[in-house]
C-alpha cells in the first residue's frame, strides 16, 4: 500500500485534508499496534499488516481492514472510495461514530481482562507436553521440513520446544519423531532460498513450501533466534553444517547488522533497486542472479583439465536456470522474471561426484564462488537497513553469541555478547532501573536513545540475554543485574489480580487496553520467556517467589495450554522445567585454569536443557549469599571438581572430565 496509495497524490490529497494519518512503527510500538490488531481480529475475523484503523479524536476505533486496493474490484472498494466514505459519515453523523468506538473499546476491554485466575495448585495437565509435540509431528512436512503449507516461517520457538521434548519424553516414541522433525527442518532451511548462501543470514520467511523464494527482509530478531537454534542442534548431533550455519548467521549480523558501539540494528528491507541509477525498487533485487552472469563472473576452468567451468558448478549446486528457477506465481509481481534465487537440490558429495571432483575440491571451489559472487553483490546497491537498536532484539542478539561461544568455544563471540550487554546497559538502561525501547543513528551519525521506556519483552530478553551471558562468562555482574532488571520488570507489569505479565504498563493513558501476549509466534511471548528467566533466577539466587512467579505464568495461562500447547511452544518448555527440574553442575576451581576450564568445556558439550552451571572458585560473591550450599563445595584433593546436582543435592564429585561425561551422559 506505500507505494499503491501512501505516495499517491490523489489519495494523500484526501488523506491530508480530511484525516490526521499516523504512521505506527509496530516494532517501536507494539502496545499501539497490539490494541488496534485486537480490533481489527475481532471485527474481520483475521489480521495481518498492513493494518489501517480509523479513529475517534480520543483514539477509540470505529473502522479498519488490512489491504485495502488502490483501484476498485468486485471484492473490495478502493481505498480512496474507503477514504471518502469515512469522510462523509464523519460529517454527517460523528457522534454514532464515537458511540460505535466507545462500544467496540468496551467489548474489547472486557475481552482483555479475561484471563484464568493463576494459583500455585491450578496447572496445566502434565500431558500438554507430549500433546504440543504430537501436534507437531502430525503437521510436520517429512518432504520439506516445516510444519503445515506455505508460506513457511523458520518459527526457531517450534524447532527448540520440539528438541527440548526430544529430551522430556525420553523412552516416549515421541521423543525420536519430535528431534527428528526438528533436525530435518533445520537442514532444508539451511539448503532453501531462505538462506542467502552469498551473504550468509535467513530471510523473513518462504513463500513456497520447499523454502525456495523467500520475502528477502531479514530481521535482527530472525537471525538471533535461529543462531540459538542451530546452536543447540550442533549441540545434540555434533554435525558440523550445524556449526557452519551458527557462524554463517553470526558472521552476517556482525558485519551487516552491527553498531559501532555494540548494539545490532533491526534489519534490512526486502527491495532495493536492481543497479546504480535505477529508480524503481524490486523485492529480492540485491540477492537474485541470472545465469548469464554467473557464468561471466566464474569462468575459470575446473581442476583436472576439465572442460567445465566454475560457472557450471555453481549453476548445477544451486539449481541456477537459463530463464531463471522462480516460478510465475512465486513472482506474482514479475520483479524475478529470468533471474534465480540460489537453492541447493543436491548434497556437495552429489555435485562433486557430478564434476569429478573430491568433496575437498568441491567444498573450495564453492568457498571461492560464494566470494566472487559476495564482491559482486556489494556493488549493487544494497537495501534500506532499519537502524533502530532495540533492546528486545538486542537481548535475543547477547543470547546467540553467548550460547555460540560456550558452544563453540569461540572467545570472539563471547566477547562480542559482553560488547552487546554492555550497550544496553550504558544507553538504554537508567539509574531508576528503567529500560529504553530502542535507539537509532541520526542523520550525523551520533547515537540518540529513543523516548519509548520498555516494554515487557525488553524486559525479559535483556534478563534471558544476561542469563546466558552470565552462564558463559561466569562473571557474576550479569547476574546481579539479570536479578535487578528482573525485579524491575515484575514491578512494571505483573498482573497482582491474576497472574501474568502485561505488555505494558499502565502509565500511557493514550493506551486504551492493557494487554497480555500469550502465543508464541515470530517471537517468543514476554511471558513465556520470564516464565524461563524466573526459574532460572530462582535456581541461581534460591528466591522461591521467583518460582512461584513463574509457575503463575504458566497457571495464568491454562486454559490454552491444555487445549492449545503447539501454539505456546516457549512456555511449554518453561513448564518442562517444573514437571522435571534440570540439574545444576558447580565446578569448583578458577576459571581460566586448564583442569577447571575442560571441565566447563565438558559441560558445555553436552545438551541439558535449562541445566545451571555455577563455577565456584571460593571466594564470597553475590552467588555463595543466595546459596550458601556453594561454600560446602570444594575441590578434591586440591584439583577442580565438578558436583551434578538435583536441587542441589549432590552426587559424589568427579576431577576427570571423562567422569563428568559418564554422569552427565545420563542425562542426555
Amino acid at each position: 500500500m506505500e507505494r499503491e496509495s501512501f505516495e499517491d497524490e490523489a489519495v494523500g490529497s484526501i488523506l491530508n485534508n480530511h484525516f490526521i494519518s499516523i504512521k505506527v512503527d509496530r516494532e517501536e510500538r507494539p502496545d499501539v499496534d497490539r490494541v488496534y490488531m485486537t480490533f481489527i481480529q475481532a471485527t474481520q475475523g483475521g489480521g495481518g499488516w498492513p493494518m489501517s484503523v480509523f479513529l475517534t479524536p480520543d483514539l477509540k476505533p470505529f473502522f479498519g481492514g488490512t489491504y485495502f486496493p488502490p483501484q476498485e474490484s468486485i471484492s473490495s472498494p478502493s481505498f480512496s472510495t474507503i477514504l471518502r466514505a469515512i469522510n462523509k459519515q464523519w460529517h454527517e453523523n460523528p457522534e454514532l461514530l464515537k458511540a460505535k468506538g466507545s462500544q467496540i473499546i468496551d467489548v474489547l476491554r472486557e475481552f482483555a481482562v479475561q484471563s484464568s485466575k493463576a494459583t500455585l495448585q491450578d496447572l496445566p495437565q502434565p500431558d500438554c507436553i507430549d500433546k504440543g509435540c504430537d501436534t507437531l509431528v502430525k503437521k510436520f512436512d517429512k518432504q520439506y521440513g516445516g510444519f503445515g503449507a506455505a508460506p513457511k516461517f523458520p518459527q526457531p520457538s517450534i524447532l527448540t520446544f520440539l528438541m527440548k521434548g526430544h529430551v522430556h519424553l525420553k523412552g516416549n516414541p515421541l521423543s525420536a519423531s519430535a528431534l527428528e522433525s526438528a533436525l530435518f527442518t533445520l537442514q532444508c532451511m539451511s539448503k532453501g532460498g531462505i538462506h542467502d548462501h552469498v551473504s550468509q543470514g535467513f530471510h523473513r520467511y518462504s513463500t513456497d513450501r520447499t523454502w525456495h523464494v523467500p520475502h528477502f527482509e531479514k530481521m535482527l530478531n530472525d537471525q538471533a533466534q535461529l543462531a540459538v537454534t542451530y546452536t543447540e542442534a550442533y549441540q545434540i548431533t555434533k554435525d558440523p553444517l550445524y556449526k557452519e550455519i551458527v557462524e554463517d548467521i553470526l558472521l552476517y549480523m556482525t558485519r551487516d547488522l552491527g553498531d559501532q558501539d555494540g548494539g545490532f540494528y533491526s534489519g534490512e528491507d526486502a527491495d532495493s533497486l536492481p543497479k546504480v541509477g535505477d529508480k524503481q525498487k524490486r523485492e529480492g533485487a540485491f540477492c537474485v542472479w541470472s545465469a548469464k552472469e554467473v557464468q561471466e563472473l566464474l569462468k575459470d576452468p575446473l581442476p583436472g583439465g576439465a572442460s567445465q567451468t566454475r560457472g557450471d558448478f555453481i549453476v548445477s549446486h544451486f539449481g541456477i536456470k537459463e530463464d531463471g528457477n522462480v516460478m510465475p506465481q512465486q513472482d506474482p509481481h514479475g520483479e524475478l522474471t529470468g533471474l534465480n534465487v540460489l537453492i541447493c537440490h543436491n548434497s556437495l558429495e552429489e555435485t562433486a561426484a557430478k564434476f569429478h571432483l573430491t568433496e575437498e575440491q568441491a567444498r573450495t571451489i564453492l568457498r571461492d564462488c560464494k566470494k566472487v559472487l559476495y564482491k559482486e553483490r556489494e556493488k549493487r546497491p544494497r537495501p534500506h537497513r532499519d537502524d533502530k537498536i532495540m533492546t528486545s532484539w538486542n537481548g535475543m542478539a547477547i543470547s546467540a553469541f553467548a550460547k555460540a561461544g560456550s558452544v563453540l568455544n569461540n572467545q570472539s563471540y563471547t566477547d562480542r555478547a559482553v560488547k552487546t550487554a554492555m550497550f544496553i546497559k550504558t544507553h538504554l538502561y537508567n539509574s531508576a532501573g528503567l529500560l529504553f525501547r530502542n535507539a537509532y543513528r541520526d542523520k550525523e551519525g551520533l547515537l540518540s536513545v529513543g523516548s519509548v521506556e520498555g516494554f515487557a519483552d525488553d524486559y525479559a530478553n535483556y534478563v534471558c540475554g544476561l542469563l546466558d551471558l552470565f552462564d558463559t562468562t561466569q562473571d557474576v555482574q550479569w547476574v546481579e543485574l539479570a536479578n535487578q532488571i528482573q525485579l524491575k520488570q515484575l514491578d512494571l507489569f505483573w498482573d497482582q489480580d491474576n497472574g501474568g505479565l502485561y505488555n505494558n504498563t499502565a502509565s500511557d493513558p493514550t493506551i486504551l487496553l492493557r494487554m497480555k501476549e500469550e502465543q508464541d509466534g515470530a517471537e517468543p511471548s514476554p511471558n513465556s520467556i520470564s516464565a524461563l528467566n524466573l526459574f532460572k533466577l530462582g535456581m541461581i539466587t534460591g528466591s522461591q517467589d521467583f518460582t512461584d512467579k513463574s509457575k503463575m505464568i504458566i497457571s495464568a495461562f491454562k486454559g490454552m495450554l491444555n487445549k492449545f500447547p503447539a501454539a505456546l511452544c516457549k512456555l511449554c518448555e518453561a513448564y518442562m522445567d517444573h514437571i522435571k527440574p534440570p540439574p545444576q553442575v558447580i565446578i569448583c576451581g578458577a576459571k581460566g585454569e586448564k583442569r577447571t576450564d575442560e571441565l566447563i568445556d565438558c559441560v558445555n558439550s553436552f545438551y541439558i536443557p535449562s541445566r545451571l552451571l555455577i563455577v565456584n572458585d571460593g571466594s564470597d560473591t553475590p552467588l555463595t549469599k543466595w546459596l550458601p550450599v556453594l561454600k560446602e563445595m570444594v575441590q578434591v584433593d586440591g584439583k577442580p571438581a565438578a558436583y551434578v546436582c538435583s536441587n542441589f543435592t549432590c552426587q559424589a564429585p568427579v576431577t576427570s572430565t571423562e567422569e563428568l561425561k559418564s554422569l552427565l551422559g545420563t542425562r542426555h
